[in-house]
């Protein structure tokens, strides 16, 4: 187990494991389940139907080849479904293999400086986890978001069956959360400027509001999520996007405000 993640070789995983890798020099990440057989079932954005490509511009988006010389079903992917099926080489490109680990203690967790490495959340048996795989490759996941329904939400769900279903946010996804909780936690440390002894001290105030930022928000901790059966999931997923929709300006509204008084503040 690694301070910043967890590699593994290939004969250490077993069907129904949350796997991982790292893109773009660490920038990111890229989810999945293995589902046993040399095969991982992850979540991308859905197949643009007139060019066969996956419909995305964004680094966040898995980049899978568009044939495979191993597996003829490498590729597989429902029209209007961002769920695929891919082969552990695909799935991987160029990069190692990581295994994302559950029901790790808080300090584990603070402990792994990069979201999207481990969860406080308990995983259920392996063939529930490749039951509700396998039935999302044929059903879907919804419309891929980058920070509220992304490859790691997709894998976290598969994983332990818990969804959100409060309004629009930071998904459940970690590394969303980091991505979002390193700028807001040096934004919400400004006001303690005055507080601490040079920077030094503004890093160390920042740095914990950054862990604890992440801490919880994680699906382990977060009191608003709940167990929701596969085949369930498609009219949670709508309920909540039709919320998300209500609620983006407003939300936007508050930070636009906060942002502002920061600033006259600093002034």
């Amino acid at each position: 187990m690694g301070l910043l993640s967890h590699r593994v070789e290939r004969s250490e995983i077993r069907a129904g494991d949350h796997i991982y890798t790292w893109r773009a020099v660490y920038t990111y990440s890229h989810h999945g389940i293995y589902v046993g057989g040399n095969k991982v079932v992850h979540f991308t954005r859905k197949k643009d139907a007139s060019s066969g490509a996956n419909s995305s511009n964004s680094n966040f988006s898995s980049e899978v080849p568009s044939s495979c010389p191993t597996f003829p079903d490498c590729g597989f992917q429902l029209p209007n479904s961002g769920v695929i099926l891919s082969c552990l080489d695909c799935f991987l490109g160029n990069g190692s293999l990581y295994y994302f680990e559950y029901g790790v203690s808080p300090s584990v967790f603070l402990a792994k400086v990069r979201g999207g490495t481990c969860t406080t959340a308990v995983a259920d048996p392996p063939e529930t986890v490749i039951n509700r795989a396998m039935y999302l490759l044929q059903n879907g996941f919804g419309n891929y978001d980058v920070f509220e329904n992304n490859c790691e939400d997709f894998a976290l769900y598969c994983k332990t069956g818990l969804l959100s279903l409060e309004e629009a946010g930071i998904g459940r996804s970690g590394q969303a959360s980091s991505v979002i909780g390193v700028p807001l936690a040096a934004l919400l440390s400004t006001p303690f400027k005055l507080l601490v002894a040079g920077p030094v001290g503004m890093a160390t105030v920042t740095a914990g509001m950054y862990c604890a930022g992440r801490y919880i928000t994680d699906i382990g901790v977060r009191k608003d999520v709940v167990k929701v059966a596969v085949e369930d999931l498609a009219s949670n997923i709508d309920l909540h996007h039709s919320q998300g929709e209500k609620t983006a300006e407003r939300r936007s509204d508050e930070v636009a405000t906060l942002l502002l008084t920061e600033g006259e503040t600093l002034l």
